[in-house]
Parts: structure tokens; sequence; C-alpha cells
């Protein structure tokens, strides 16, 4: 399936335009807070303003419906990548896709005005798609750190399977105190910006983002551009490890990449969060895979890790490198230091091949692998 358009809202800006040419000038989003959500500990994060989310939220059409920071900040990626693919979104052939791992967790922990079913994934993914007059049920996925690669699976699988024409993947999360005091509590965050694969890496920063992608069925993507991304493959494995992590052989993630049978890869985009565990893990997994020579590059030291909105924003800003023949330098690393050596991108540098891999693990021993192409054929 094609991509027709997409966005991307976070702190580094409210288009994919700003976000990649942030990312390609090194710039990060990522700030010390030492007394947000009335947490004893800072940490580093990348928040999106609240000034500029009500103010860029109040130019849409009139809606009176009251809205979470989650929900506007879904509804307004999902409108600019909606608007930019010419499709109408409240037609029968158009499913909304939802990932997210939280939703609206914080309204558990705070009195207020909405409805109970405000808390639930499936009541925000209704409302974000009812806004733009859709009647159809979206999917919700919510796998963890995987979720937003699972999200694009599976609106490949509905594309290919149902009678609908394009599919609106969303990913968002927001971070409150709950979120981040859970990962406090599993001491999994760095007290110093992250370093993905460096040998000093100690921990992870979180990060909130919403992010669109617009995809359309083969057969009726008709107005795509000559040099238009293709998803052409995509395959999740759990290797059912522990609660908390996928196993350290790399078993799931490995036999993700396998399934794609991959070949011509320019670059692989990683999960890469900064963690001993995770960075181990995925270099136990590419070599085994044979692609340690392939260029590895970490965007968690722009964004944060943004949990189920990482699958959808990292897919977005790879695709703009591939469109742009440049594989991005892994922000925040200094020298390379995992159990078995990879090709981690210290510097931007220029590519030739035509693809890319999008890989991701979480939780409960979750992993995916996505295959994106420019071409519109692997030979």
């Amino acid at each position: 399936m094609y991509i027709l358009s997409d966005n991307i809202i976070s702190p580094l800006g409210f288009s994919t335009a700003e976000n990649f040419e942030a990312v390609c000038l090194g710039r990060s989003a990522l700030r010390y807070y030492s007394d947000k959500f009335d947490l004893p500990e800072p940490f580093y994060a990348s928040l999106i303003e609240e000034d500029r989310l009500n103010e860029a939220f109040g130019k849409l059409p009139v809606n009176h419906r009251r809205y979470t920071r989650l929900e506007m900040m879904s509804i307004l990626s999902a409108y600019s990548a909606i608007m930019d693919s010419g499709i109408d979104a409240g037609a029968d052939d158009v499913l909304f896709v939802f990932s997210t791992t939280k939703g609206n967790v914080e309204l558990l922990d705070e009195e207020n005005s909405f409805e109970k079913e405000r808390v639930y994934l499936w009541r925000s993914a209704q409302i974000v798609a009812k806004f733009f007059g859709n009647d159809n049920e979206p999917v919700v996925v919510s796998n963890a750190c995987i979720s937003g690669c699972a999200a694009q699976i599976a609106a490949m699988n509905y594309l290919e399977n149902h009678n609908y024409k394009y599919a609106v993947v969303i990913g968002a999360e927001v971070l409150s105190k709950f979120i981040v005091s859970g990962f406090q509590s599993f001491k999994a965050l760095s007290p110093t910006l992250c370093k993905p694969f460096d040998k000093n890496r100690c921990g992870l920063n979180l990060g909130e983002a919403a992010a669109t992608i617009v995809y359309a069925k083969e057969d009726d993507a008709v107005t795509v551009t000559e040099n238009a991304v293709r998803l052409v493959g995509g395959a999740m494995h759990n290797d059912a490890n522990h609660i908390s992590a996928p196993s350290r052989t790399g078993e799931g993630l490995y036999r993700s990449l396998m399934q794609l049978c991959p070949h011509n890869i320019a670059f692989i985009s990683a999960h890469g969060t900064a963690t001993a565990y995770n960075d181990d893990m995925e270099s136990v997994a590419i070599n085994r895979a044979g692609l340690n020579r392939i260029p590895v590059t970490s965007l968690k030291g722009y964004f944060g890790h943004t949990l189920g909105a990482a699958g959808v924003v990292e897919s977005i800003i790879s695709c703009h490198a591939l469109q742009n023949h440049i594989v991005l330098k892994t922000a925040g690393t200094e020298e390379v230091g995992t159990v078995n050596p990879i090709n981690v991108c210290l510097a931007n540098a220029e590519i030739t091949e035509l693809s890319f891999i999008k890989m991701m693990s979480g939780f409960g021993g979750s992993n995916a692998a996505l295959l994106f192409t420019e071409n519109k054929k692997i030979d």
C-alpha cells in the first residue's frame, strides 16, 4: 500500500516538514523537567506546549465537543494529513486505525467532567473518527511499544482483505504522572539525555507526539507521486519472554526481520531506546539476520520514546529520509558499545538503496518489523 500523505505533531513542529528539518539539523525536543507532574524525581522528556496546541486546534473547523489533549493532538495531526491526501475521510471506504498504549489514562488520576468511558481506548478512537464524519468502527491497536508498527500492519491487512480503499493510521501518546512514575519505578529512565547504542547508555527518555499516515490500497493509488513510498511488508513475532522485555537472544525480532526477506536495504530504523537490555538485544537480532553492516539509526534522541506513537512517527521520518536519499544520525551517541557490533550511524550520510526496515520491540516479548521501499516494485 502507498503513502498518500503524512503529518507529525511534536515539540519539534506541527508538520512533517518542520519535524524532518529539525531532525536533519540535529535539533532535539528533549528537555529537563524538575517539577513536572508533582514528581519527586526530575526527568528528561519531550513535551508539547499547551498553548501552542490549543492555538493550533482552535483554527480547525468548529466542533462543539470537548476534547482531551490526546484527542486534540490526534485530530490535529489527522486533519493535516487528510487535507493533504485529498480523500473524503467520511466515506465508507475509509478506515481509521488508532494506535496508543495509554490513551486518556490521566483521567483516572484527576477530577474531570468527561464521561467515564473516555478512559477507554476505543472511545477516543470513535471520537477522533467522528470528528471527520466517519461512521465505520475504528480499529484500535494497543500492543506496547510495537503498537505503531502493528497498526500499520493491521491497516495493510484490512486494505488487502476488506472493502476499504484508504486507511488513516494515527499514533498518539501524551505523558502524565502515571506514565512517567511507572518508568521511574522500573529504573528505566536516564538522568541525562539518552544515548542509543552508546557504551555509556543508561536508560530512555520519554516523549509525546501524534502522527498520521494516510495509506491507499495499491489498486486505488492512482494519484501517488513518482517517488511515493510503499509499505511492502510487515511481520510480528512474540517470543513470550517476559512481562517487560523481549528475549535477550532477539528471537522474535530476528524472526520478524527474516520474514521480510530484506535485501537492497539502505538503513535500519531501529527501536534504539538507549536501555542496556534493548540495544544489546537489537544488536543480536541484527547480527543473526546478517544485517550488521547495514547503517542503523535511532530517532529516540530527537523525540524521546513516544510509546504508541513511536512506530508511526519514526516510520514517517524514515520515509522522508529515504526520499531525500539520506540516513539520519543517531543523536546522543558518541561511542557505540553493544554486545554484538552494528553499524550505528553517527552522522547524516548519503544513501543509494531504495528500501529501509523499521523495527520495534516491547513489553511481553512483542516484536515487529516493516519494510518500506521507494520503488513501485522490488526487483
